[in-house]
């Protein structure tokens, strides 16, 4: 096994697992800005107002994007599996 192949299955395992967390990161993102910005204007100081509309947001996300999520791990250990035989030679 290359140095070149190691380095382009970590590339691609890298790139998967960011692939797969970003609808749930630019959600929780997207949430925490609003939250900050009524904050903000409301001057409302509190400070667990941000996690319950966090979580609440990420599940539904989680829900509409984990069979998508899932296909893309999935596709990912085929590829591996498939390839099983390039690692042991």
């Amino acid at each position: 096994m290359s140095p070149e192949m190691v380095i382009s299955w970590a590339e691609q395992g890298v790139f998967t697992v960011l692939l797969i967390a970003g609808p749930l990161l630019i959600t929780a993102l997207a949430i925490g800005l609003a939250v900050s910005i009524f904050q903000a204007t409301t001057q409302i100081q509190e400070q667990t107002l941000a996690f319950i509309p966090k979580i609440a947001g990420v599940l539904i996300a989680l829900i509409v994007f984990g069979p998508w999520m899932l296909t893309q791990a999935i596709a990912l250990a085929e590829e591996i599996f498939s390839n099983l035989h390039q690692f042991v030679g």
